[in-house]
């Protein structure tokens, strides 16, 4: 069994995972937010102590971070800059291997692994959440780059000149389509939630608008929150056609919270993608949802340990 761990913006999970892939015990809590350093490395322990059992620990966290130490700066997670996660795993469990990497690279790894990847020898993996990442696994093995940093798809640029990115650039495909990016400019755009989530009445001034708020709205037609949702998958769609004209994709998948949104998100990036994607073998590429959801993640931290030089190459 792999203690499966994943550090995300909005939340922090963990579970126990199985050989086979399986996860079990699964546990989270909220990311605490503009919280420091030693805050949210108590808020982990806090999640990870009832485990016990396991021989080694798997780990994806934002990006970007030092690899293959595992000293972490997520964007998204402004408490954390140069923290020695890695090193502090290390300590809490000695004699057991901890692996540390991107979260996203995680997820395009349950993907290749369990997921619609599978049988893929190329593939890009992309999370569309609280911010946006990638991975890369190009002739059947995770591609790591010079840093570990590799598959960095949100930081393509998909709109020269625009908005600020928390990177220090302009127009990344994260400064786009990123949940609070999407929800911020909807409020500009005059969008006011018309319902609190998972309720039937109406919206609670006293809540933060969220990206599951927006989804909703666009659902029920709100005619801002769908031109949220097509700006955002107008994004996505230019990205992905940039990276299979670079890498020669099999296929991509796409996971996190935007990606629930369906038809509404996939609509627009298919029609982008095609107008953009005209080379002969880059139309054969297919784009889906990841099939794992939730737990796409986890699996992909226990991969990095259970699935040999695959996905794990110093």
């Amino acid at each position: 069994m792999i203690l499966a761990i994943d550090v995300g913006g909005t939340k922090m999970a963990a579970a126990l995972v199985a050989p086979d892939g399986a996860v079990r015990r699964t546990r989270r809590l909220a990311t605490p937010q503009d919280a420091d350093a030693e805050t949210l490395w108590k808020t982990l322990l806090t999640l990870i102590e009832p485990y016990d059992g396991f021989s080694g620990v798997g780990v994806g966290c934002g990006g970007p971070m030092a690899w293959p130490s595992g000293e972490v700066s997520p964007l998204n997670i402004p408490g954390w800059r140069g923290f020695p996660l890695g090193e502090r795993l290390a300590a809490r469990f000695p004699g057991r291997p901890v692996r540390v990497h991107n979260d996203a690279i995680c997820l395009a790894v349950a993907e290749h692994w369990k997921g619609h990847g599978r049988g893929r020898a190329n593939m890009l993996g992309m999370v569309v959440s609280t911010g946006v990442g990638g991975g890369l696994i190009l002739g059947d093995r995770l591609v790591n780059g010079g840093t570990g940093n590799a598959g960095h798809v949100g930081h393509v640029i998909v709109e020269p000149g625009g908005p600020s990115c928390g990177c220090g650039g302009h127009g990344c495909l994260e400064a786009v389509a990123r949940g609070p990016a999407l929800v911020a400019w909807a409020q500009e755009q005059g969008w006011t939630p018309s319902r609190a989530e998972g309720t039937a009445g109406p919206y609670r001034e006293d809540r933060e608008a969220t990206g599951q708020m927006l989804a909703a709205d666009a659902r029920r037609g709100d005619p801002v929150a769908r031109a949220a949702l097509s700006r955002a998958g107008h994004a996505l769609g230019l990205a992905i056609a940039s990276a299979t004209h670079l890498c020669d994709l099999d296929v991509v998948t796409i996971g996190g919270g935007l990606a629930q949104s369906g038809e509404l998100l996939f609509g627009p990036l298919e029609r982008t993608l095609r107008e953009h994607a005209r080379m002969d073998f880059a139309r054969r590429l297919s784009v889906v949802p990841a099939l794992l959801g939730q737990e796409a993640g986890l699996v992909g931290a226990a991969a990095l340990l259970l699935g040999g030089d695959r996905y794990w190459a110093v």
